[in-house]
């Protein structure tokens, strides 16, 4: 499932992360609709907003269905054909839509045979482990990063050179209240069997689109028919996770803490990827636009993994200690 995800990127850059190539070849980056309501977080929950893609012939009939818009819409689908004036009476949970049953269920088919088609973009998602002790442990997984992307480059840069965002293939609709009102944007996830990686931590995971090609024909509804396009709706393998604190367990916590590394008693020593050093930097460029004011306002937490923390220490430098010791541990897949 996916119950929990991360977006930090500022607008603009949001923007720059999506560019594309459209039926003509032309490069170019998504524009925005109603992007002032888009606020990045590290720990985004159902009922709130988040960016999707989507194609712009959703909102002007006219426009090429190879051309993309971002807009801010809310986690948790409410069906167009929704009738009390209040969304959250909505009696059943569609922040998830199981791939199975999304041709089945009223919730979904109908947008879906629409074309309502979108993708929810994350820096990456959060899953938990059932323990033995009758605990979580919580995960952040991710699309692998090159060493490319420790540099984010400058606004005047054609290419990013950033964060990979994970792409989710999602289902939206648009719902309009029956006493009249402003329109609600909502959209579900797809959720798919896990991946034999990560099948360890949870056994389903959100259905990722790897590469634009696939999310091409995931967007251009007026192309690629919805028995073709459903076909894209498969397990990836091509993702990388690492432990996380329980700090992120509270929706009310929304700094880098929530994806910062941790050590899981340090049995094991591995080497380090690009991921993680990617991760490091990515952290540290957070600082100043972490979703909350200042990281001295942080809750003062401790964590069992992590070693002599100091409350004044950001998360980059927890992420540095992490990183720092040990033949510096880093994103990993699981073997059996």
């Amino acid at each position: 499932m996916c119950g929990r995800t991360a977006c930090s990127l500022a607008a603009d850059n949001l923007r720059r992360a999506c560019a594309y190539r459209d039926r003509r070849g032309r490069r170019r980056q998504p524009d925005w609709v109603r992007g002032e309501r888009y606020q990045p977080s590290y720990n985004k929950g159902p009922q709130s907003s988040g960016p999707v893609l989507l194609s712009r012939r959703h909102l002007h009939q006219d426009a090429d269905s190879s051309e993309r818009v971002l807009m801010d819409m809310r986690w948790g689908l409410v069906p167009s054909w929704f009738k009390n004036d209040d969304p959250s009476k909505l009696q059943f949970n569609t922040s998830n839509c199981r791939s199975d049953t999304m041709l089945k269920k009223t919730s979904y088919k109908g947008a879906l045979l629409k074309g309502k088609r979108c993708v929810v973009l994350a820096d990456g998602f959060y899953e938990w482990q059932q323990q033995q002790s009758g605990g979580k442990q919580p995960y952040f997984i991710y699309f692998p990063q090159t060493k490319d992307a420790v540099d984010e480059g400058t606004e005047g840069d054609e290419e990013w050179k950033g964060w990979r965002l994970l792409t989710m293939a999602g289902i939206f609709d648009c719902w309009e209240p029956p006493s009249g009102g402003e329109m609600l944007y909502t959209y579900t996830i797809i959720t798919v069997d896990a991946s034999k990686d990560v099948s360890f931590i949870h056994h389903r995971m959100p259905a990722i689109l790897d590469g634009d090609e696939a999310i091409r024909k995931w967007l251009d509804f007026a192309e690629v028919p919805t028995q073709e396009a459903v076909k894209l709706i498969q397990p990836t393998e091509n993702i990388v996770f690492h432990p996380v604190s329980t700090f992120v367990n509270s929706i009310r916590n929304n700094t880098p803490e929530c994806v910062a590394p941790i050590e899981l008693g340090a049995k094991k020593e591995v080497k380090a990827t690009p991921s993680n050093k990617v991760l490091l930097g990515w952290l540290k460029n957070s600082q100043e636009g972490s979703p909350q004011k200042k990281e001295n306002d942080l809750p003062k937490w401790k964590s069992q993994f992590i070693h002599s923390p100091s409350p004044k220490k950001t998360s980059a430098d927890i992420l540095q200690q992490w990183l720092g010791k040990q033949g510096e541990p880093a994103a990993k897949k699981h073997k059996a």
